[in-house]
């Protein structure tokens, strides 16, 4: 798996360390507003070692984020193959988590961006997705700043959560390789 530099960041490959900021940020209901909860310290470490096995299978995943001169880990961006099925998969989709006090300053769109020339590049993926709820403003904002299309024919409800579960129907949004 390569490192990615963009202007202001570098995508790598995890470290032991990154999984106590890791836990913080996926313990803070503000990041994990539009997720069915936070995670605990084991589940948090259960996740980074899934995004370890992805790169293991897959040969790509999700990067963990640094911000050179300010933080050593203010996230992870990258691409996963969904694992769930839909009438949109198989697929690859982009995908991003920031700390909440790295939000606004543009980072997911910046990461993401080199995650998808990434994807469309090295991997030669004619297609990548992405998808969350439709409450979910800041990330539809950062998949509309990254030129990927709204497919309202392709929203759906995610397989994981239960039948009336708030957090449930999902938008999806495509963007084909230029």
């Amino acid at each position: 798996m390569p490192e990615i530099r963009t202007e202001r960041l570098l995508l790598r490959h995890w470290r032991p360390e990154d999984r106590t900021p890791f836990a913080a940020l996926n313990a803070d209901p503000r990041v994990m507003q539009h997720f069915p909860a936070t995670l605990s310290r084991p589940e948090s470490d259960a996740f980074a070692g899934r995004i370890e096995a992805h790169f293991a299978e897959h040969g790509f995943g999700l990067w963990a984020i640094e911000a050179p001169g300010e933080a050593p880990f203010i996230g992870f961006v990258g691409l996963t193959a969904v694992r769930f099925a839909a009438p949109f998969t198989p697929c690859v989709e982009v995908g991003w988590r920031i700390a909440a006090e790295h939000w606004g300053r543009g980072y997911a769109p910046e990461a993401a961006r080199a995650a998808l020339a990434h994807g469309f590049g090295a991997l030669a993926l004619r297609e990548i997705v992405s998808f969350t709820v439709a409450a979910n403003a800041n990330s539809r904002r950062v998949m509309e700043k990254l030129g990927m299309s709204r497919d309202p024919n392709g929203d759906f409800d995610h397989p994981a959560l239960p039948e009336g579960h708030k957090l449930r129907r999902h938008v999806l949004y495509r963007l084909a390789r230029p």
